[in-house]
């Protein structure tokens, strides 16, 4: 098989597989080092292929179900916690927190917060690591992308966050 044959494939298996694949069950089974693999990887992601790495293999992210939607906030760094639970309390989860730089733009960061018990790690590990919020940035201006199960949920996200005042207008 050769390259361009041997990345078909390993996307099609990408596309099919129910987990992980790791790069060294698929070396195995496509006859050719981990690395080839590895580099395989690369040219398929700069193809613009999803690829995600976990430590158990590689794995092409499924769009996940539900709603999305989009909070503007602003509150003190403080009040995070409140924030954040008054979203997962709703059977959200809280994707990422995005923030406007004037000098780099849209910076993003991953949370993937859904429950009160993820937001209390995220906020304790702040604490142990004196990590300020992206949102301090710009006076506590930002954005949350928020999956919700349906809109029912996301409407409720809304009321909670303007009920607390956190809502940005």
């Amino acid at each position: 098989m050769d390259s361009e044959g041997r990345r078909r494939e390993l996307e099609r298996r990408l596309r099919q597989a129910d987990g992980p694949l790791s790069a060294a069950a698929l070396a195995r089974e496509l006859s050719v080092s981990r690395q080839i693999i590895v580099g395989d990887v690369a040219l398929l992601r700069a193809g613009g292929l999803d690829i995600t790495a976990t430590p158990r293999g590689y794995i092409l992210p499924r769009p996940p179900a539900g709603v999305r939607r989009t909070f503007a906030c602003r509150h003190r760094a403080d009040q995070m916690e409140a924030e954040l639970n008054a979203m997962v309390d709703q059977g959200c989860t809280v994707l990422d927190v995005i923030v406007e730089h004037p000098i780099y733009g849209q910076l993003t960061g991953p949370l993937r917060l859904a429950s009160r018990y993820d937001v209390t790690q995220f906020v304790a590990r702040c604490r142990e690591e004196d990590a300020a919020p992206l949102s301090q940035l710009t006076e506590g201006v930002h954005l949350h992308t928020v999956l919700c199960p349906d809109q029912e949920a996301a409407d409720r996200v809304g009321r909670a966050l303007e009920q607390l005042d956190f809502l940005y207008r």
